[in-house]
C-alpha cells in the first residue's frame, strides 16, 4: 500500500496538466476579447491566491488587498513612465514594493483582531486611493512602444499576455502547494484553527502572520504591475477600488478558502461569466459584475460555506471508506501501570512565589506559593472557580500575574509569550480540547514538534515517534476532527509531547471518559513520567489522582488551602469539607 501511494502524482502533476489545459484553450481562441478573458481569469486567480496566502491560512479576513494590488499597477506604470524601465524589470520589483508594504501594514495591523482587523485593513487601499489622487496620478496611461515592444511587453498577439499570465498563475499555486504542507501552511492553519493552542504548540504566531503578509502583499504587487501592463491605463478607483479587494476575497471564498485549487476554481467560474454578462448586459444592467459577485458569495454561504473545493471533498470522504477503528493507547484497561523510578527530590523545576491575578474585583489567584520537584506528578484539585485553570494560563504566559515570581528552571518566566515558554520546555494541554480539525492527526503533531525541530522532515520523526507513545501511531492519517474524546485527549497529550517538554500541563485529561479508557490514558501519563517527564495535572476524577499523583495541591477561592500526600489529603478536614465531601470523610475515617 505505502508503495502504490509513493507512485501516486503529487499536486505538482495536477497543477501541470491544468496548465497545458488552459495553455491549450488559450492557443485557439482568436477573438481578442476572449483572449483578454483568458488573461484577466489568471490575474484574479493570483490576486484571490495572494488574499488566500493570509487570509485562507491565517484567518485574518482582509478587505485591504487592493492596497498592494494598486502599488504595484502604480508601480510599474510610474517607473515605465518616468524611467524607462522595463515590466519584465519593473514588476518582480512590484512584488518587493508589496511584501514591504505587507510589512509595513502588518506591524500595527495585527494587534488588532477580527472585524477590528478586517476594517483596518479597508482603510489602506482607500486612504491610497484619494493620496494618489492628490498627487495627480488620476490617470496613467503607458507609452506605446513601437521599436521595442516586447520589452514594454506589448505585444500584437494578446494570447502572449495569457501566457504569461497563465505563467504567473502556476508558479503562484505552485509556490502555495510547497507552502500549505510545510512549516509556514501548517503553522497558518494552526493559527486559524486555534491560535491560543498553536501559541501553546510553540508557534510565534505574530512572526508567522508578518511573513503571510509580506508573502501575500508581493504576490499582489506582482499580478497588480501586470495587470497595469494589460490594461495600459492606470486609475486609482480600478487598482485601489473596493471592487478589487472584493473580487480577491470572492473567488477564493467561492472556491474554498485554505486550498491552492480554491482561488483557481473561483476565478475559472466567477470571471468569465461576470465579463461576459458585462459585456451583453452592462447597458441594460449596470454594475451586472457586482450582481454576479454578490450573487456567487451569497450562494456559498447558504450552500457551501467553506466554498466548492471543501464541499466536494467532504462529499467524497463521505463516500470513501470508513476509516477502521482500532484500540488506541499502549494498553488496554486490565494492563498493569508502569512502575515509577524513583525521582529527585531534590531538584526543583518549577517555583512559583506569591503569584497572583485578580480579573477587576475577583481574586482568581491569591498569593499562591509551591515548588514542583523534577520526575514529580502534581494533581492541583479544589471546587469549580478554585482559580486552577487561571494557575495554568499563569504558568504558560497567557496571562500574566499582578505579582510574584514564576521560575522555571531557575529563570523568571513572567512577561514571556506562550511560544517561548513552550520552547523553554513547559508543554500544555486544555480542559477543552483544542484539535486542529482540518487536520490529520499527525500534522496536529508535527505542529507541535515544530518549536525544536530544524527541518520539516525531522518534526515528521518528532510526531511519529510522540504519536507512538501515546498509541495513536495507527490513525496518523484521520482527520482530527473525526477522533472521538479519548483520542482526542491522546492527541493533545501527543502534541504537547511532540514539543520535547521537562514539564507538562495536563488540564483536566481524563475528562469525559469512561473506566476503561481513564486506564489507558493513566498509563500513557504514567509512561511519560517514567521517562522523567514532570506533569502538572488539574482533574476532578478523584479516585484516579489518588491513584496517580505523589502530591496534591488543594485551591480554594484562588488559595492554597492544603498540600500534601494523597493520603493526607484525602483525610484532611478542611479539603473534605471544601471539595471531596462527606463519602471521603467515611472512607478515611
Amino acid at each position: 500500500m505505502s508503495t502504490a501511494s509513493r507512485k501516486l502524482p503529487g499536486p505538482g502533476f495536477a497543477i501541470l496538466l491544468f496548465g497545458i489545459a488552459y495553455a491549450v484553450v488559450t492557443a485557439f481562441i482568436s477573438n481578442s476579447y476572449y483572449q483578454l478573458i483568458m488573461t484577466v481569469v489568471p490575474v484574479w486567480a493570483v490576486m484571490g491566491l495572494a488574499w488566500n496566502l493570509l487570509s485562507g491560512y491565517s484567518g485574518l479576513v482582509s478587505f485591504g488587498h487592493a492596497a498592494f494590488f494598486g502599488l504595484g499597477a502604480y508601480f510599474v506604470a510610474l517607473a515605465q513612465i518616468h524611467w524607462g524601465l522595463t515590466p519584465w524589470i519593473g514588476i518582480p520589483l512590484a512584488g518587493v514594493l508589496g511584501g514591504i508594504a505587507g510589512l509595513v501594514v502588518g506591524l500595527p495591523t495585527f494587534r488588532l483582531r477580527g472585524h477590528y482587523f478586517a476594517l483596518a485593513m479597508l482603510a489602506y487601499p482607500l486612504a491610497l486611493l484619494y493620496v494618489f489622487e492628490w498627487l495627480g496620478y488620476q490617470e496613467l496611461t503607458l507609452p506605446m512602444q513601437r521599436e521595442t515592444p516586447i520589452l514594454a511587453m506589448q505585444f500584437a498577439d494578446h494570447r502572449v499576455h495569457a501566457f504569461i499570465a497563465l505563467g504567473l498563475m502556476l508558479g503562484a499555486m505552485w509556490l502555495t502547494s510547497r507552502l500549505e504542507r510545510a512549516r509556514f501552511g501548517l503553522s497558518l492553519v494552526a493559527i486559524k484553527q486555534d491560535e491560543a493552542a498553536a501559541e501553546a504548540a510553540g508557534i510565534d504566531t505574530l512572526r508567522w502572520k508578518l511573513k503571510a503578509i509580506m508573502l501575500s502583499g508581493a504576490l499582489a504587487g506582482v499580478v497588480g504591475g501586470f495587470y497595469a501592463v494589460v490594461l495600459l491605463v492606470v486609475t486609482p478607483p480600478a487598482v485601489f477600488g473596493m471592487l478589487v479587494s472584493a473580487q480577491a476575497l470572492i473567488v477564493a471564498m467561492f472556491g474554498g478558502v485554505g486550498t491552492v485549487w480554491g482561488p483557481v476554481i473561483g476565478a475559472v467560474v466567477l470571471v468569465p461569466l461576470s465579463e461576459i454578462l458585462h459585456a451583453r448586459l452592462g447597458n441594460v444592467i449596470p454594475g451586472i459584475q457586482g450582481v454576479v459577485y454578490g450573487i456567487a458569495i451569497v450562494a456559498v454561504i447558504l450552500m457551501a460555506p467553506e466554498g466548492v473545493f471543501w464541499k466536494v471533498k467532504d462529499l467524497l470522504l463521505r463516500r470513501g471508506p470508513k476509516p477502521t477503528m482500532t484500540p488506541t493507547g499502549p494498553a488496554g484497561a486490565t494492563t498493569p501501570i508502569a512502575v515509577r523510578p524513583t525521582r529527585d527530590a531534590e531538584g526543583t523545576v518549577l517555583q512559583l512565589r506569591n503569584v497572583s491575578k485578580a480579573f477587576g474585583g475577583l481574586k482568581a489567584v491569591q498569593e499562591v506559593s509551591f515548588d514542583v520537584a523534577n520526575g514529580e506528578i502534581l494533581g492541583i484539585i479544589g471546587p469549580n472557580g478554585a482559580g486552577k485553570t487561571t494557575l495554568f494560563n499563569l504558568l504558560n504566559g497567557f496571562i500574566a500575574p499582578d505579582q510574584g515570581e514564576i521560575r522555571f528552571e531557575g529563570r523568571n518566566i513572567v512577561g514571556d509569550q506562550p511560544y517561548r515558554i513552550c520552547a523553554a520546555g513547559i508543554g500544555r494541554t486544555f480542559q477543552v480540547v483544542r484539535p486542529f480539525r482540518r487536520m490529520t492527526v499527525e500534522q496536529n503533531v508535527v505542529v507541535g514538534a515544530f518549536v525544536h525541530a530544524a527541518t520539516d522532515s525531522e518534526a515528521r520523526v518528532i510526531a511519529r515517534e510522540a504519536l507512538v507513545e501515546v498509541g495513536l501511531d495507527t490513525h496518523a492519517q484521520r482527520l482530527a476532527g473525526g477522533l472521538t474524546n479519548k483520542e482526542l485527549r491522546l492527541l493533545e497529550l501527543a502534541r504537547a509531547l511532540a514539543g520535547k517538554p521537562k514539564l507538562l500541563l495536563l488540564d483536566e485529561t481524563l475528562a469525559g471518559l469512561g473506566g476503561g479508557d481513564v486506564e489507558e490514558v493513566i498509563a500513557v501519563v504514567r509512561k511519560l513520567a517514567a521517562k522523567g517527564i514532570t506533569i502538572v495535572i488539574i482533574e476532578h476524577t478523584m479516585p484516579a489522582m489518588v491513584r496517580l499523583v505523589d502530591r496534591f495541591i488543594v485551591l480554594d477561592h484562588g488559595a492554597v488551602l492544603a498540600t500534601g500526600l494523597p493520603t493526607e489529603i484525602t483525610r484532611n478536614p478542611a479539603v473534605i469539607d471544601a471539595y471531596l465531601g462527606k463519602r471521603w470523610r467515611t472512607e478515611g475515617a
